[in-house]
């Protein structure tokens, strides 16, 4: 039979840092208003979450870095929203966060949930933000309780 490992769902004695951008912040707030309430519904004691924020999602590799180099974290979740205009702004910020984002998690090993929102417009980053379409910081936060725990179990 073969072995088959998966992250659960128990948050208890896990802690967490919440990097969340200011820019957009009607949108980076809502998220992290789900990233907690995700959190603390799967046992995560309020006193294990730290939340940190950052100018922009270009910023949130960076702390994410520091904070994985720490040792005091189970997982980082990151959030923001990098929204569409009229520029090639959004391609190079979102771009570059997610690069960044994914390299802590490879540099660290510490699990570093990508939960910055790249949308179209306004009303996407919404639909995804605790509208019709759930909330994307409350997924990101339940992808970081599965990581923490899945990492407990790999080899070293």
């Amino acid at each position: 039979m073969a072995e088959e490992l998966t992250g659960s769902l128990a948050g208890q004695g896990l802690r967490f840092a919440i990097v969340v951008a200011r820019f957009n912040e009607f949108i980076a707030t809502r998220l992290l208003e789900g990233a907690k309430a995700g959190l603390l519904a799967h046992s995560v004691a309020a006193d294990d979450i730290t939340v940190v924020r950052v100018p922009g999602s270009f910023e949130v590799p960076f702390v994410a870095r520091r904070l994985a180099l720490s040792g005091r974290f189970h997982a980082i979740v990151c959030l923001g929203a990098v929204i569409k205009g009229e520029t090639a702004h959004f391609d190079l910020v979102a771009g570059e966060a997610a690069r960044g984002v994914a390299a802590v998690g490879r540099e660290t090993g510490v699990p570093c949930i990508f939960g910055i929102l790249t949308t179209m417009n306004t009303e996407q980053a919404i639909d995804r933000a605790g509208g019709k379409q759930g909330n994307r910081g409350y997924d990101a936060a339940v992808a970081a309780i599965q990581m923490a725990n899945l990492v407990r179990q790999l080899p070293a």
